[in-house]
């Protein structure tokens, strides 16, 4: 399919698309495992899924946590699961050698937060012609993503998404602002909604080896879900883990796959009944004595 196409796909998904699956390649069995696991809840839900994992986390608190496989393991186990089971895939690239290589494997290529603003690695993106999902910078205001879809298309390449994942809320803490749904729609493209990173708590806790790692309050998940579709994104981001106590990567913020089903079962709801996506015509003229 596409690119193109693909993009227009993911936009006219009813009531919204998911992204979805463990934060990083943990092994090949392990991840053809979720794979198959997720697109039996999607598929059973109807809703369209593009497979999300990492295949190198490079931005980790500690040089003791655990990165994933690298580039060329990752890719070869990414692209077992998109062949055997027919998902796209979305993956996220640290620095701009990598695109060229990722985008012979994945549909959507990721910019992490950190990196939103790094013209030469968006620039690289962008030249794969690939689907571009760029997440706005914990530090980042809304419209700055304006701007970094701007070089997307500056570059040729029409095809971008933008994801909000929370906002610095003092040193240890996230928030998410409804209000960013709104404005991030400035950018002119689907908004996505990373519903799991969103309630990270940045070098939150402690380790055994004496430094520090991401804390994160699961339980607080479906209130962010519920907002966001409430509100009206075009797609959800969510790392999913079979088991998050022992997840190697982001651990307190994997949703637990045994509720996978009933949470975006509860989000199709909200979304089908909500008019988040319709702007509300806001009529400011005086009402009159028969209130017309």
């Amino acid at each position: 399919m596409a690119t193109s196409a693909f993009l227009e796909e993911l936009k006219a998904a009813d009531p919204f698309f998911v992204m979805a699956g463990p934060n990083v390649v943990e092994s090949e069995e392990h991840i053809l495992k979720m794979a198959r696991h997720i697109k039996s809840v999607t598929d059973e839900l109807q809703l369209k899924l593009v497979f999300k994992s990492s295949f190198d986390k490079a931005n980790r608190t500690s040089a003791h946590s655990f990165r994933g496989p690298g580039l060329e393991e990752g890719l070869r186990i990414l692209e077992r699961v998109k062949v055997e089971y027919g998902l796209p895939i979305v993956t996220d690239v640290h620095e701009p050698y990598q695109c060229e290589a990722v985008a012979r494997v994945a549909d959507v290529i990721q910019i992490p937060a950190f990196l939103c603003r790094q013209t030469d690695l968006l620039l690289a993106a962008a030249k794969t012609g690939k689907v571009i999902n760029i997440k706005k910078g914990q530090f980042c205001a809304s419209s700055v993503m304006t701007n970094s879809a701007a070089k997307i298309r500056l570059a040729g390449n029409p095809n971008v998404m933008v994801c909000e994942r929370g906002t610095m809320f003092g040193y240890n803490d996230l928030i998410v602002d409804p209000r960013n749904l709104e404005w991030l729609r400035e950018a002119e493209c689907p908004v996505v909604a990373d519903i799991t990173h969103s309630l990270q708590q940045p070098a939150g806790r402690k380790t055994e080896h004496g430094g520090v790692a991401s804390g994160g309050l699961r339980e607080l998940i479906p209130c962010i879900a519920r907002t966001c579709v409430a509100v009206g994104i075009d797609g959800i981001f969510m790392e999913v883990h079979d088991n998050p106590l022992k997840a190697p990567v982001d651990a307190p913020t994997q949703w637990p796959l045994r509720h996978l089903k009933v949470l975006l079962e509860e989000l199709i709801s909200i979304a089908r009944v909500s008019k988040g996506k319709q702007p509300f015509p806001i009529d400011l003229e005086p009402v009159r004595d028969d209130f017309s």
